[in-house]
């Protein structure tokens, strides 16, 4: 289009005999802007854009549609004494000017021009020009009904992308807050633990994941396992505090043949099994402590020798760590290596309280039920509303154990369509006390955090509220693990 707009421009300017045809389009009703041209050689270019303050006069009879016409300046009228100065200095001896209109508003103008002569208008020609010039402006309109088209194309193709980018990302949202291998619930601080999780996974950095019993911490260990790059090798397990302390040693190095009592044959221990995948020492707080020197000397060296044996084996094993103990405590108290303690917290990650994120219960209440009426063979598909509010006031000392064995109890007692509490939960809603110092302390800020939405200084910041300088909470938040879960 724009070819052909230049190349009719030229036709017609050596049809007339002038040195220049030009197409103006107006921008803002301040200027006009050269947006084609043809310049006759020997001859200045068209100017890219002439202000509407440089020819007022001419700007004004352009805008209400009135065609301009000149032999020589001096034809032009008293009021249009700026307009002259400017086409003494730069302008043309001869020129006319048609308006173009689109839809009924004034766009701009095709002007023809000659500077070195001047150039009578015959009254025949001038009605050809008017007719060249609705020809100029359907151009002009089938021109913008065509970007148009194409800038709308572009857009639904834009969007298009930017809806399928949203889809995938909205199919991982939903598996990272609602089922993550088992974690169910979009609380914030559920979110805040996701997202921790997930930058801790792709590196072997060991994590301490703690809080109380029942809050989930496998969950999140096999989570950091199943997005970190050793998801291919096993996620194996030693809960420090189901073993006998005489045993432990074993079930974590293996033994030789006649090491012991009752050894009658080579054994190899979890950290062999767990060789390029992830050990997850639960309940490490259990630990005897002359085993706690073994352990850290695998952290540190990666290698450990079989009990009745003077082998080293190497060893490379990522090491996930959970405890419902204050290890600070246990370090002061001296039932807790201090080297140990700082090798297990790099990063720490506390999983919060059923308390905590009470919104997560009717999604939990709802996957349990659903899952345990399936393997109960029963078809419960309805949860009170009475039933389901007794079971957010409920405080949970137990967590998501205590909440998953009520629901159990609840479907082998319901017998049609809504399930029917076993259990009276008929305890005040309070706010229980953490088992520890450093819990209670978290607990307050992460309470004054989602008050404040996560402001930490300044008017309506959770450090004012609290009482503290900001770099204070800071060192707080960093110290218990506390990060602002990711926006939604």
């Amino acid at each position: 289009m724009d070819r052909q707009i230049e190349q009719g421009l030229k036709c017609i300017a050596d049809s007339l005999q002038v040195d220049q045809s030009t197409l103006f389009e107006f921008s803002h009703r301040t200027h006009f802007r050269a947006t084609h041209s043809w310049t006759a050689p020997g001859c200045e270019p068209a100017p890219a854009w002439v202000a509407s303050n440089q020819m007022p006069w001419a700007a004004e009879k352009m805008l209400l549609g009135e065609m301009i016409l000149f032999s020589k300046s001096d034809d032009l009228p008293a009021e249009a004494t700026r307009d002259q100065e400017y086409l003494r200095k730069h302008g043309p001896k001869s020129a006319v000017a048609i308006p173009l209109a689109v839809a009924g508003s004034v766009i701009g103008a095709v002007t023809f021009a000659s500077f070195r002569t001047e150039h009578l208008w015959d009254d025949g020609v001038v009605q050809q020009l008017l007719l060249v010039g609705e020809i100029f402006s359907n151009a002009l309109s089938r021109k913008q009904t065509d970007e148009s088209l194409h800038k709308a194309l572009s857009e639904i193709q834009t969007l298009q992308q930017q809806l399928q980018a949203e889809n995938v990302y909205l199919r991982e949202e939903v598996k990272g807050e609602h089922n993550v291998d088992g974690i169910i619930g979009q609380s914030d601080v559920l979110k805040s633990v996701l997202f921790r999780a997930e930058q801790v996974a792709s590196s072997d950095t060991t994590v301490l994941l703690l809080g109380e019993t029942g809050v989930g911490k496998e969950l999140v260990a096999r989570a950091i396992h199943q997005w970190s790059p050793r998801n291919a090798r096993p996620l194996v397990k030693v809960n420090c505090a189901v073993l006998p302390a005489n045993l432990i040693e074993s079930e974590l190095f293996g033994h030789e043949k006649g090491a012991f009592t009752g050894a009658e044959a080579k054994r190899a221990g979890r950290f062999e099994v767990a060789d390029g995948g992830t050990l997850f020492l639960d309940e490490i707080g259990e630990l005897p402590l002359e085993l706690q020197s073994k352990l850290l000397r695998v952290l540190q060296d990666g290698e450990f020798e079989r009990l009745g044996s003077s082998r080293t084996i190497p060893v490379n094993v990522r090491v996930i760590t959970a405890t419902n103990r204050d290890l600070e405590e246990e370090v002061r108290s001296g039932r807790f290596r201090k080297d140990l303690y700082y090798r297990l917290q790099v990063f720490p990650i506390t999983v919060p309280p059923l308390r905590d994120r009470r919104e997560d219960i009717p999604l939990l209440v709802g996957d349990f039920v659903e899952k345990l009426a399936y393997k109960s063979g029963k078809a419960i598909n309805t949860v009170p509303t009475g039933a389901m509010e007794a079971l957010q006031r409920y405080p949970w000392p137990g967590n998501v154990r205590e909440l998953q064995n009520v629901i159990e109890r609840a479907v082998i007692n319901t017998q049609g369509p809504r399930l029917r509490l076993m259990d009276t939960l008929g305890v005040p809603e309070v706010s229980p006390c953490p088992r520890t110092l450093a819990e209670s302390e978290a607990c307050c800020i992460v309470r004054a955090l989602e008050t404040t939405h996560w402001k930490i200084e300044g008017e309506g910041g959770a450090a004012k509220a609290l009482g503290v300088p900001p770099s204070t909470l800071r060192k707080r938040m960093q110290k218990h693990g506390i990060h602002r879960p990711p926006k939604p």
